[in-house]
């Protein structure tokens, strides 16, 4: 079965027809790119879900719901598009390609379940989390079920790639320890923050990355690269939801405008703000001390932090590290795959949801 989409081509003003295979629209980025290669990275994804749905299912119905409860729910499907994506570099078909994106996104998935125990949250991705429709130990056990599951397929992948995953899991949750511990005294709360960005988000990422070309066969020197830039562009993608929180006037996001706020969660907009010493700013730093659970305090720090230099501080961060992450390119040879990554730089500085 396919779907039919309308685009423009490229380097043109003309309109073509193309055809995808019938993906889950919430993987279909605007920074995706036309043709031959969107035609491949569909295909791969289509591939990626079916992998995933074998992957949640188990003889135990109710294991079986649970284990699919967020992998139903949607999502961007952004770590294996990027492991795609790099394995475009290389041989895409080769065997490893397809099962390590599903590796990562399975890592991630079991990740939601336990942030969400950690963080009390009752919707996740617009639908009910597991916490709040199961109970804690429910999410919990789900979340180990999924790592299970992962694990299982690593273990056909040979040891090095079970060693990269060992030590990517080992950098998420030392960032989520961080985070829960919170910063040091002495540290600055913002490094803090970014440095439990990169071990939370960017770890996986560009594990992602490293996965997708190094089983395609891609050069050494060019996994480095990639490895670097899904790092990079990892914490992008996690600052940009840190601002959509903030700039949302809808719930396309999955949760409220405004969640981190009440649940006194300081993205780095916030830290900006508690940080510094502008009197435009003094009514900000009194209602983001903790958490804003008032509605109309809500309402007034929202407004407040929307217009507030500190959410114009951390929007130049973010596009720094998009930079980053597009200076890394460097090593990747011109062409469509090159265009596309440099797309997705742009498209986690500007995107909306």
């Amino acid at each position: 079965m396919t779907g039919v989409g309308t685009t423009s081509a490229r380097g043109g003003g003309d309109t073509q027809l193309w055809h995808r295979p019938s993906i889950p629209a919430s993987t279909i980025g605007p920074w995706l790119p036309e043709g031959e290669l969107g035609e491949s990275l569909a295909t791969g994804l289509a591939r990626v879900e079916a992998a995933l749905t074998s992957s949640v299912a188990s003889e135990h119905p109710f294991v079986s719901e649970a284990a699919g409860h967020l992998m139903a729910a949607g999502g961007k499907r952004f770590r294996p598009m990027l492991a795609l994506l790099a394995a475009q570099l290389g041989d895409p078909q080769a065997p490893g390609v397809i099962e390590s994106a599903v590796v990562c996104e399975l890592t991630h998935l079991a990740t939601l379940y336990h942030d969400d125990v950690m963080d009390e949250a009752a919707v996740r991705r617009g639908a009910p989390s597991a916490n709040s429709r199961w109970g804690n130990s429910v999410a919990i056990l789900t979340g180990d079920f999924l790592f299970a599951r992962a694990s299982d397929l690593l273990a056909d992948l040979g040891p090095e790639a079970v060693r990269v995953q060992a030590r990517t899991f080992e950098r998420l949750v030392t960032g989520q320890l961080r985070e829960t511990v919170g910063a040091a005294p002495g540290e600055d709360p913002v490094d803090h923050y970014l440095a439990v960005l990169a071990d939370k988000t960017g770890s996986l990422v560009a594990t992602s990355a490293r996965f997708g070309a190094s089983f395609a066969g891609v050069d050494p020197h060019l996994v480095t690269a990639l490895t670097a830039f899904g790092e990079e562009v990892g914490v992008a993608f996690q600052l940009s939801d840190d601002l959509i929180d903030i700039l949302s006037d809808s719930t396309a996001s999955g949760k409220l405008p405004g969640t981190d706020l009440r649940e006194g969660i300081a993205t780095l907009p916030v830290l900006f703000a508690l940080a510094g010493d502008d009197p435009a700013e003094e009514r900000l730093r009194e209602l983001v001390d903790r958490p804003v659970v008032d509605d109309d305090e809500h309402a007034e720090a929202l407004a407040l932090l929307r217009s507030s230099a500190s959410l114009a501080r951390a929007t130049g961060v973010l596009g720094s590290y998009a930079q980053r992450a597009r200076d890394r390119l460097e090593a990747v040879p011109e062409g469509p795959v090159r265009d596309a990554l440099s797309a997705l730089c742009a498209y986690v500085v500007t995107r909306t949801s």
